[in-house]
């Protein structure tokens, strides 16, 4: 009766938290509207809503690029009826008169208020002469306001356009945070940014100095989604706001609305500018031909050398040969006899980009191997052109297989394999594998140093790119590849805490019942392993999910478990174990001591209850890396 209890007691905690992210989420989020400016549609994001606030006021920002027609602090504070010593304080412009540069962001502060059901800034605007209502909503204030709101406000008669001299009540679009919070704190304000052409969301983060997380959060979008030029989406604030000047600028694009003018007969300057387009077409279409030609011919010959390679490894299959191609002359070792006794078939996997170091050059990287370079057992780290490497010892055919997996992986969540060496003074056949040195070490590294704990927010995204890592090789490439050594050890994080997987098993996905047996694949694992793989050498996807909820229960304790003793009874409460009313307390006595109570509960809640199932004894009752990449992403 206890263990139901508890489980219906975890089933009730589980939906407050869901509950709970709703309620946060309700009043901070705003939907985007992937409508033009001067669309007609009214859709969620074309106004931002507060209807269930409808007393909140709030200060805000808008952003407003200076143009041919508001070319100064002056005339940009006087449209939107702002104070000038502020807008030139938060903007670091030196006088209200300077000509700014066309393009040049200003950020104008506001006061945001609720009005009926959404949240504006009224500003009036004097109609000075003939123009149209698309023109003043797209044009003038750049997107600020979409057409449909400025004519719905003004209750225009249908085919009316606005006189000159007429003044019109122009509702600029704000929004207010109420207690959404983000990744880097509790959002003081937002501003409400005009996307042109050359943006996106990793330029607009950086622009504000926040994670791109936090602007998908503000506005319901996720990693995938995209963002169109006429539309606005709202940038969340935990501080006062600072741009960055220094990014590449792309100048806007020219006006949509044009005023209209008498058609008149074309110059001769015009001709000839028309003649020039014609030609400039004509030319790129020829160039165009000539690409794809050269990329059929490339293609044949890269064709035509592979059976080269081929031929060549059907004559040179005797050992013998091989031996008198690489054997020494005069006394000297001959490079190229060297690059010669390798297989064609090694030579076909090896990347052009990947390079081939010798021996001398790695002893130079490391101080002959001393022992204060090691990392573990046959791992070195060297410096190599000022840069930090990572050196792996190895044999010839395992650094084969090495270099095949590689040549087929480019993924910014896999450690890169930078070149090669083969150790020709040595007698077994020694080579070593280079990789690139993330300075912050193993996960296990970060974890268990004191002095520098992982915060919540770090620890969630390293989750989130092991995740990425792995989908990747279970299902983005062919034939597809299970790490079969997923651990803290083998996770590498850089210097901006994000994770890359090291230490890939050449092995290959076949199916969910294929055996570990190959002699020739050495697979090493160092910890709680999958009951399948170690009764019967199943190798599969969910033996790396098994290791990935490993390696959760360790970001959420920061301890080390090899046989997964202590984890089990840890975490025994979340299948249903334990007394009832205890769940949280449990919990807050597994995490890590180092956080501080500085997580949110719900989260770490969720992240034990994901790492549980991926720890299930049962394979078919493990999530796919894809189920874990939904909830993981949810979190960054």
């Amino acid at each position: 009766m206890r263990s139901v209890a508890c489980l219906i007691l975890c089933a009730m905690i589980r939906l407050l938290f869901l509950i709970w992210a709703f309620f946060v989420s309700s009043q901070g989020q705003q939907y985007y509207d992937a409508d033009a400016c001067s669309s007609q549609a009214a859709s969620p994001g074309s106004r931002y809503s507060c209807a269930d606030h409808p007393q909140e006021n709030c200060p805000a920002f808008l952003l407003y690029r200076a143009n041919q027609d508001y070319p100064t602090v002056s005339n940009i504070t006087k449209l939107f009826g702002a104070d000038v010593d502020t807008v030139l304080s938060l903007n670091r412009v030196g006088s209200p008169t300077e000509n700014l540069q066309p393009g040049r962001e200003i950020l104008i502060p506001i006061r945001c208020s609720c009005a009926g059901e959404f949240s504006q800034k009224n500003v009036t605007y004097l109609v000075s002469g003939s123009t149209e209502f698309s023109e003043i909503a797209c044009g003038v204030f750049e997107g600020l306001v979409k057409l449909v709101t400025l004519v719905e406000d003004n209750h225009p008669l249908p085919g009316i356009v606005p006189k000159a001299g007429s003044e019109l009540v122009v509702p600029l679009k704000c929004a207010c945070p109420g207690n959404f919070s983000v990744s880097s704190g509790m959002v003081q304000s937002l501003v409400t940014y005009p996307i042109i052409e050359g943006d996106d969301m990793n330029k607009i983060a950086q622009k504000f100095g926040i994670p791109a997380s936090d602007i998908w959060a503000a506005n319901h979008l996720d990693y995938r989604s995209t963002i169109y030029t006429n539309t606005t989406i709202l940038v969340p604030l935990t501080k006062e706001p600072s741009l960055t000047f220094t990014l590449p600028y792309s100048p806007p694009p020219p006006p949509v609305f044009l005023p209209t003018v008498q058609v008149e007969k074309a110059t001769d300057s015009e001709k000839i500018r028309n003649l020039c387009i014609a030609g400039s077409v004509v030319g790129l279409s020829l160039l165009l031909v000539a690409l794809i030609a050269c990329g059929l011919h490339l293609k044949a010959l890269k064709r035509w050398k592979s059976q080269k390679l081929q031929s060549f490894n059907t004559r040179s299959s005797q050992f013998s040969f091989l031996s008198t191609l690489s054997s020494p002359r005069s006394g000297q070792t001959d490079r190229s006899s060297r690059t010669s006794c390798l297989s064609p078939d090694l030579l076909i996997g090896i990347k052009y980009s990947l390079n081939q170091y010798s021996i001398e050059e790695l002893r130079k990287a490391t101080g002959n191997f001393r022992n204060d370079t090691r990392i573990e057992r046959s791992v070195y780290k060297g410096l190599i052109d000022t840069a930090e490497v990572m050196i792996k010892g190895s044999n010839v055919k395992e650094t084969h297989r090495v270099i095949d997996v590689h040549s087929k992986i480019n993924h910014i969540n896999v450690l890169n394999l930078l070149g090669v060496c083969y150790d020709e003074t040595s007698d077994d056949s020694q080579s070593y594998l280079v990789f690139e040195y993330l300075s912050n070490g193993s996960l296990r590294d970060c974890l268990s140093r004191l002095g520098n704990p992982l915060h919540w927010h770090r620890r969630t995204q390293i989750a989130f790119d092991v995740a990425t890592g792995l989908h990747y090789l279970h299902h983005c490439i062919f034939p597809s590849y299970v790490h079969m050594n997923v651990n803290s050890r083998n996770i590498f994080i850089a210097s901006n805490w994000r994770a890359k997987l090291g230490n890939i098993a050449p092995t290959t996905a076949i199916s969910s019942s294929s055996n570990g047996n190959d002699p020739d694949i050495s697979v090493s694992f160092d910890g709680w392993i999958a009951p399948e793989h170690m009764l019967n050498g199943l190798v599969s996807e969910k033996v790396d999910v098994f290791a990935f909820g490993v390696v959760l229960l360790e970001l959420i304790s920061g301890q080390v478990d090899i046989d997964g003793k202590q984890f089990k009874e840890s975490i025994w409460f979340l299948a249903g174990g334990g007394n009832e009313g205890r769940c949280f307390e449990k919990l807050r006595g597994f995490m890590d001591p180092c956080l501080k109570e500085d997580y949110p509960l719900a989260e770490a809640l969720c992240l034990a209850v994901l790492a549980r199932a991926c720890v299930e004894d049962d394979p078919m009752h493990r999530p796919s890396m894809e189920d874990v990449m939904k909830v993981l992403a949810r979190m960054v």
